[in-house]
């Protein structure tokens, strides 16, 4: 019996990971920088509980030997001692470095610079990896490596710890989209407005974020009101960029070149961010 020929086809999941475009070497420097920086970022993430670990056992230590930094003695509880300090500082420092491979993504879009496909997957992956870290360490007696419980943490009266739990859930829900839109498994315009709405919404909570009986809690309250601001004008001009992009529209856009310069600006400020 001879069998019919037929064209091979992909399978529907099929995801080229490299592009033919990868072949300009106009780009080339600009992929091997951002290609280290996203290696830095791994290998970061892969030894963020050992840091995280070393500045609480250090800190604690020098509370112990009587090594307190002025601003912080005297101060009773969790906040604004040393090695709650470390603590808090680690977590945006981290957060920072994020936010910052989120903002090299949307400016290579935005500047429509031909590079690996792969680097797609810097965005959400970066959405979904700050998500996990806040849901698990955003706070040292949260849930679930605190004392409080699952109830005690989501349902409970400290408002700093249920905003970060909502960070953290919102970061991993626009992170699987943004993913799930990556494999093209949505492709309706209108999820792409989830990850804007997630900057103005999350802006809008750190308006009133606050990090309680804080030593420096008037320098934290400004320095979240500036981030709040700038993702609230970021999510708002990526949220009208999408909005009036017409169909024949170039790729290259100034609203989205505004969001990612942004981004990179609350990338920065998280890392720099210091109690």
């Amino acid at each position: 019996m001879i069998m019919a020929r037929r064209p091979i086809r992909p399978a529907g999941w099929a995801v080229s990971l490299f592009s033919r475009r990868d072949g300009g070497i106009l780009q080339g420097a600009y992929r091997g920088w951002l290609a280290g920086f996203a290696l830095l970022a791994i290998v970061a993430l892969s030894a963020m509980p050992l840091w995280a670990q070393h500045e609480q056992v250090s800190a604690q230590g020098m509370v112990a030997a009587g090594h307190i930094h002025s601003g912080s003695a005297g101060h009773e509880g969790w906040e604004g001692s040393v090695a709650g300090v470390a603590y808090s500082e680690f977590n945006h420092h981290l957060t920072g470095m994020l936010v910052l491979i989120i903002g090299l993504s949307e400016l290579r879009q935005a500047l429509a610079i031909p590079f690996w496909a792969w680097t797609r997957f810097l965005l959400p992956g970066a959405l979904l990896a700050a998500g996990s870290f806040l849901l698990i360490w955003s706070d040292h007696d949260a849930w679930p490596i605190g004392s409080l419980s699952f109830v005690q943490t989501f349902l409970g009266s400290d408002s700093e710890i249920i905003q970060h739990k909502s960070y953290a859930l919102l970061s991993l829900t626009i992170g699987a989209i943004e993913l799930l839109r990556r494999f093209g498994r949505i492709g309706h315009a209108a999820w792409a407005a989830p990850l804007p709405l997630f900057a103005i919404v999350g802006g809008l909570m750190l308006f009133g974020h606050s990090h309680g009986d804080h030593p420096a809690a008037h320098k934290i309250a400004l320095g979240h009101t500036l981030m709040g601001a700038l993702a609230v004008t970021a999510g708002s001009s990526k949220l009208l960029s999408d909005w009036f992009r017409a169909p024949a529209q170039a790729r290259y856009s100034k609203r989205e070149l505004f969001w990612a310069g942004l981004i990179l600006l609350i990338g920065i400020q998280l890392l720099v961010y210091s109690e």
